[in-house]
């Protein structure tokens, strides 16, 4: 063999070799500089009154390991498995390293004033940042956050006349609202096994102004049967045996099917144009002051209620799905989350939107894997765009804003 044949040997192989190595990366262009999150918070009891009075079963409803509307040992388990999965994530984007303590004031987290949001947080936060201690803020004991209950705070000029012209022009009224469920509803009934025309009787659909004027109240058969359709979830969530699970007549499917029970509670109390913008007032506010802030935490974790998220979706335009759940439905520990991004050839920033879930058969194993879903932001980003320049931004979420009433 001559030296040329030999030489022209070692080239090819040197060639195939290099073909085998992974490409360099590409010079960075962009980059994420701050995250905000919104976050419902994890597995809970059902809430006080969320099964109404009077509701028909074939058998009575399964104990649960704790007090009504307090997280669950599994709840907290499954806080702290998403809390080590978003911190790989995040770590994924360059915002925070991978392992260790974040540095201080790189990791903000607050919460409604709850028990259950509280938990959820701290929870989170160890497995966000195992031995890290995070702080975990929130108003005291009996504070009203105007964050996460707007309408409870009275701090956005709430009329509920508007809100109620709102929500009929947004949903056709009550009784097309529920007509466009009846499907759902018979579902439910056949779960409940009570052997009545409907398991859930009470007076006919209709809204109307709360006593307090802070706010609306509703009636009829989404009021009676939204609570239970998330108390099927929660048990399916929570791990409880199949048999206990809508006393076995429910399973992943059936349970998604009439989650848009639940789903359609916002259509009244989040969705409709005038009950978002009062909804989401301050919290809108308060993410707009995160991501255009010069300075501040790589990660603003604010966690609430399914409220909060779907009411922050809805001034935004946006439609929210998850696996696993029903359309428009929320998911525990389900999360909106806003990146603000930094193109260093151009020296500009925009705004990222997606949502983070975990189905509910992996809530229920406790299974590390999370959906992002890609949001574009309608009459911000073109078609098949995910980003939304920063100004462009902040001026249409806070165009649609109720504002704060002059003295407040």
């Amino acid at each position: 063999m001559t030296i040329r044949t030999t030489a022209r040997r070692a080239i090819a192989l040197l060639a195939f070799a290099s073909a085998l190595l992974p490409a360099a990366p590409a010079a960075a262009r962009e980059r994420v500089e701050r995250v905000v999150m919104v976050m419902r918070h994890g597995v809970r009891a059902p809430l006080g009154g969320e099964v109404p009075d009077g509701t028909l079963t074939a058998a009575p409803w399964p104990k649960w390991p704790v007090a009504p509307e307090q997280m669950t040992p599994h709840g907290l388990r499954s806080m702290e498995v998403r809390g080590a999965a978003d911190r790989i994530w995040l770590a994924g984007l360059g915002v925070l390293p991978a392992r260790g303590c974040p540095a201080a004031g790189a990791v903000n987290i607050w919460t409604n004033v709850s028990p259950r949001t509280i938990d959820s947080g701290k929870a989170f936060a160890d497995g966000f940042a195992p031995g890290c201690d995070l702080a975990i803020g929130h108003r005291a004991s009996g504070e009203v956050d105007p964050l996460f209950e707007a309408l409870h705070a009275d701090t956005t000029g709430f009329d509920p006349v508007q809100a109620i012209a709102s929500i009929n022009a947004y949903t056709g009224g009550m009784d097309r609202l529920v007509q466009r469920h009846a499907a759902a509803l018979k579902d439910l009934d056949h779960i409940l096994g009570c052997k009545q025309p409907t398991c859930s009787p009470g007076p006919a659909a209709a809204v109307k102004p709360s006593r307090d004027g802070h706010g609306i109240d509703l009636e009829g058969p989404i009021r009676r049967t939204s609570g239970i359709a998330q108390v099927l979830l929660l048990q399916y969530a929570e791990g409880m045996p199949a048999r206990d699970v809508g006393w076995g007549r429910a399973d992943a499917a059936s349970i998604a099917r009439v989650g848009a029970l639940h789903a359609a509670l916002f259509d009244v109390f989040t969705r409709p144009p005038y009950m978002a913008a009062h909804q989401a007032g301050p919290l809108g506010r308060r993410i707009i002051a995160s991501l255009t802030a010069p300075t501040g935490p790589s990660l603003d974790l604010l966690v609430g209620h399914d409220t909060n998220v779907t009411a922050l979706a809805a001034t935004l335009r946006l439609d929210l799905t998850a696996p696993g759940y029903a359309p428009g439905d929320t998911a525990p520990a389900g999360a909106l989350v806003l990146e603000r991004l930094y193109d260093d050839t151009t020296n500009t920033r925009s705004v990222r939107l997606s949502y983070r879930t975990q189905s509910p058969t992996t809530i229920r194993t406790s299974a590390h894997t999370v959906s992002t879903t890609n949001l574009p932001i309608p009459g911000c980003t073109k078609a098949r765009q995910t980003r939304c320049p920063l100004d462009a931004f902040v001026k249409t979420l806070a165009a649609r804003l109720a504002d704060e009433p002059i003295g407040n």
